[in-house]
């Protein structure tokens, strides 16, 4: 049986102030999959992984969520089928570990955002699989990086979605949180779409690997060594 297609671009074409930067984008992302952006700064991954996460309007073309045009999804609808970390931090004012965690469940909450005990549950559940627990009254702001980017994991996966999207999400985590990371994506077949530069990642997880170049889009299915090797049969046909 075909796995079901979670997301999928049409035609798409990313920029901003309605500048086209890169266009004729072509992502597929099945359930399990793991599809990683690579290239150098400035080409124009983190502006896609934005205007698939709904941060950004399409300049072409279209981002569908299932058969859902983006554009289309309710918030609250989309929070619950995809969840996004992003490198920028938030800055939430006297909020402690735990208050941070219990945002990811805002879309299931009702208007007062109060939580049920499953909710409550959850938020636990998460904290306690990132190793977070020991932290959950520090303010938020009082932490380290690393310490920040395992609670914002933690908040992404408090959504239970079936899509999450992540920019770097091995910086300033240590190994052994990396190791977990890979671990759980393999053992839930959570679909992930992600910017990446770390080599383990890389070889270890990666489903397919998309490079932007010099506003050039080019696939390959299989992982970082596969990629390199294609790569250079694509550079000596040249």
């Amino acid at each position: 049986m075909e796995e079901r297609e979670l997301l999928h671009t049409d035609g798409l074409s990313v920029g901003y102030h309605g500048k086209e930067l890169i266009k004729e984008i072509g992502i597929s992302l099945k359930m399990g999959e793991i599809v990683t952006l690579i290239g150098p700064n400035g080409a124009g991954k983190s502006t896609i992984l934005k205007t698939i996460a709904k941060q950004l309007q399409e300049i072409c073309g279209s981002v569908y969520v299932e058969n859902t045009r983006l554009c289309e999804l309710p918030e609250k609808e989309l929070a619950k089928k995809m969840s996004i970390v992003f490198t920028e931090r938030i800055t939430p004012e006297l909020m402690t570990v735990a208050d941070v965690v219990a945002m990811g469940r805002y879309p299931y909450t009702g208007g007062l955002g109060i939580l049920t005990p499953k909710d409550e549950a959850v938020v636990v559940q998460c904290m306690e699989q990132i190793r977070i627990s020991p932290l959950k009254e520090r303010n938020f702001m009082s932490l380290s990086d690393g310490q920040k980017q395992r609670v914002l994991l933690a908040k992404a996966l408090c959504q239970e979605p079936e899509i999450l999207i992540l920019d770097e999400p091995t910086n300033h985590l240590d190994l052994e949180m990396t190791e977990w990371l890979e671990d759980y994506l393999r053992r839930t077949n959570l679909s992930l779409l992600m910017v990446t530069h770390d080599r383990y990642f890389l070889d270890r997880v990666c489903s397919e690997i998309i490079e932007i170049d010099n506003r050039q889009v080019y696939q390959y299915k299989g992982n970082y060594s596969y990629y390199l090797e294609k790569r250079q049969e694509r550079i000596d046909a040249k």
